[in-house]
């Protein structure tokens, strides 16, 4: 199980194990040069080899080593400019531009007294320096005033130095009064730990003891500090707690200056067969609105047996406004329905499923914008079938019952039989598949049937086919060759008309017009509602493809829904009499390799008048240059620009802003403007971040962020706030140099 906080301070620290890394294997001679072989001692299989200029000594008793001395063994390689080798305690005393090298991991320095056998011994004032690797991103060098090598597992430093800032800039650094590497236990332990910024101590831990592997330990994380109108100044001080191999907490004290002190704990637990997660959020009397408040949930997935599971997903808030005044995600503001969700489902005999489902939401309330209290589904019982393939016919049977309650409108149960049947025909140069279904269902009704509704079955048989074509051709346009592809498609449905106006709506709803839903054999998903149906929808696809690298570089869809009769069943209850349906189009997609679009359109044909349109480009020359571009229009409803960018202010900063702007409210929806400034080892990210809640409400939030590379970053994190706001964003840490 991974820690849900990276804790980058504790593995900049593990870096400093890597010179006990394994090394390359022994390189050969140079030829000209005097080489020494020296036997492994008693029980070892690990031979060193002296190379050097000039060499003396007594046979089987000393060595003396003068001249650009080479010394190496597997795992071990020393170059200086003298080297003493006494063969009685296998003792290397080595001076003069002395460097050890693990790896490619190196600390060098004037003196080095090392026993080969025992790895037991101490360098005077090293530097060192970590190479770049797969699992280091950034190279990382320092200073000490002695490295005590205490066995092969075990190191020690003292007045240690780190920094991953290239030479010659020292902009921060993470200074220790002394540090233990144990790869024993892989632990290690630091005291005295500061992290200095631009020559100003800027966070100091007395103690800080992590892991050497990169697995969890318990510990604090980086504290957070931040501000928002709502609660005033924002510190949380994360705490994680690694229970056992596989459970673990993280505990965030979080203080707010206007609210008080909340208190913040996410367990997570994983077995073999189970896993999940339990979150708790508690602000006691909330000085703002006089009460204690509190969010609690549960997500838990289980395989009881090899084909049974359970999911669970179990929600409850203290109060309407709590993710509103409380929430530090954004996403989280904007919650209504907090789900208390529980589904059994178990598959059997290859083509079947069987589910147990139980579901009811607690309502968050808007004040200026109620919803309707969804019903509940208590519970809902599911067997659905599938066969692909069965003598060339794909079979399908969907069942299921349903009791569903509502504390003032009618209740009722609800069942539903659909078994299918299609052929598909298939070719290279397109497909035909005819497709039958019948639809069964029975209401009856219970409690609050004020208007003594009787119980309802209704029947319908469903007919379709679906059919395209595909041609292609190879063209040019301009210098540039391209595949051009052109693929009509038609679609008929046939459902006849039963009148459903004494249906309750339980819980239908209508997909939004669109490409999906004019390709679909009923616009309604849910259950209660059926369209009478008898006409046929034409489509068209057309791709150009750049034949150099596939890029498909336009796509443009057309489709038309046209009755043959008219639609009756609708949920408002007006029966649909046009003859056709508006027209869709849509062009989309990688115009240049700088400029991507996707742009649809509906059109009323009748009227003479759009509907709907929705215009996005995107603009991205380089890394971290980014323009985004967005207008969306509905009629009577809906009409505004959204801008977004992340750009180049120059070498060091860059530009980031959101603009979401409602032209018929006259007002700013959502607004985002921020700095970013990346120099080397280190970035900061200033920004301000507005978006409207509830009544008529805005919040306000900004964020500081100091990001030491290769570190750890200290502050309020924004970049969850920049990814939702401006799309496509990336960090200029990781721009590509």
């Amino acid at each position: 199980m991974i820690p849900s906080h990276l804790r980058p301070l504790a593995l900049a620290l593990a870096c400093l194990c890597s010179l006990a890394a394994q090394a390359e294997e022994p390189a050969p001679p140079m030829p000209g040069r005097n080489v020494t072989p020296i036997p492994a001692a008693s029980g070892k299989e690990n031979p060193i080899f002296i190379e050097a200029d000039h060499m003396g000594g007594e046979t089987d008793k000393s060595l003396e080593a003068r001249g650009n001395v080479n010394m190496r063994r597997q795992g071990l390689q020393l170059d200086a400019d003298q080297i003493d080798y006494t063969e009685a305690d296998t003792t290397a005393v080595a001076s003069g531009n002395v460097t050890i090298d693990r790896a490619g991991d190196k600390a060098s320095g004037p003196y080095l007294r090392l026993n080969t056998q025992t790895e037991v011994g101490y360098m005077e004032s090293p530097q060192f320096y970590f190479a770049k690797k797969l699992d280091r991103k950034r190279a990382g060098r320092g200073t000490a005033s002695r490295l005590n090598f205490e066995g092969p597992e075990k190191e020690r430093l003292f007045d240690t130095r780190y920094t991953t800032c290239t030479p010659g800039n020292d902009d921060w650094f993470l200074r220790t009064r002394e540090l233990e590497l144990d790869r024993k236990t892989q632990i290690g332990i630091a005291t005295s730990a500061t992290i200095v910024f631009k020559d100003v101590p800027i966070l100091y831990l007395p103690f800080l003891d992590f892991p050497l592997n990169g697995q969890r330990k318990t510990g604090f994380l980086a504290p957070t500090l931040g501000s928002t109108g709502n609660n005033g100044l924002v510190v949380e001080a994360p705490f994680y707690w690694n229970l056992a191999p596989n459970y673990d907490a993280t505990i965030t004290p979080r203080l707010l200056t206007k609210r008080g002190l909340q208190i913040n704990n996410e367990f997570r637990y994983l077995q073999q067969t189970y896993s999940g997660q339990v979150d708790a959020e508690y602000l006691p009397n909330d000085n703002v609105k006089g009460a204690d408040r509190y969010f609690g949930r549960l997500q838990h997935r289980e395989a009881i047996l090899p084909n049974l599971s359970l999911a669970l997903d179990l929600q409850k808030a203290s109060d309407d406004d709590y993710f509103r005044d409380l929430s530090p995600r954004i996403a989280a503001t904007s919650q209504t329905y907090l789900p208390r969700d529980a589904l059994l489902n178990y598959s059997f005999a290859t083509h079947w499923n069987a589910s147990a489902h139980y579901l009811q939401y607690q309502v968050l309330q808007d004040p200026l914008a109620p919803v309707a209290t969804p019903y509940k589904l208590g519970p809902q019982l599911q067997l659905d079938g599938n066969r692909a393939d069965y003598h060339g016919l794909n079979l399908g049977l969907h069942t299921e019952w349903t009791a569903f309650d509502h504390p003032t409108l009618i209740n009722g149960q609800r069942m539903i039989a659909y078994p299918t049947v299609s052929y598909p025909i298939t070719s290279s140069y397109g497909y035909v598949t005819p497709k039958i279904g019948y639809h069964s269902t029975r209401y009856i009704f219970g409690d609050n049937n004020t208007t003594a509704l009787p119980d309802i079955n209704r029947n319908l048989p469903i007919t379709s086919v679906d059919g395209g074509l595909f041609f292609e051709r190879d063209t040019t346009i301009g210098s540039t060759a391209f595949r051009q592809t052109l693929e009509p498609r038609l679609f008929y449905v046939r459902t006849p008309f039963r009148d459903q106006s004494q249906i309750p709506n339980f819980a239908t709803s209508e997909l939004d017009f669109g490409f999906a839903q004019i390709f679909s054999d009923n616009p309604f998903v849910g259950g209660d509602r059926i369209a009478d149906a008898n006409h046929v929808t034409v489509g068209a696809t057309s791709r150009f493809v750049d034949t150099n690298n596939g890029i498909e570089r336009i796509r443009v869809v057309l489709a038309q829904r046209y009755f043959i009769t008219s639609q009756q069943v609708t949920l408002s209850g007006s029966p649909q009499d046009d003859r056709r349906s508006d027209l869709l189009a849509g062009l989309s997609g990688q115009i240049t390799d700088r400029w991507s679009l996707d742009s649809g359109i509906q059109y009323n044909a009748d009227q003479g008048r759009t509907e709907k349109y929705l215009v996005a480009a995107r603009y991205r020359p380089g890394p971290a240059q980014l323009l985004n571009l967005g207008y969306r229009f509905t009629r009577d409803s809906l009409h505004q620009f959204d801008i977004s960018t992340q750009w180049p202010l120059s070498a060091n900063w860059q530009g980031l802003a959101r603009v979401n702007y409602s032209l018929l409210d006259r007002r700013l929806l959502e607004g985002l403007i921020g700095l970013e400034y990346n120099r080397d080892c280190w970035a900061l990210r200033l920004v301000a971040h507005r978006f409207p809640t509830a009544e008529q409400r805005y919040t306000n939030s900004i964020f500081i962020q100091l990001e030491l590379t290769g570190l750890s970053a200290l502050g309020i994190n924004p970049l969850e706030t920049l990814k939702q706001n401006i799309p496509g964003y990336i960090k200029t840490t990781e721009i590509p140099r």
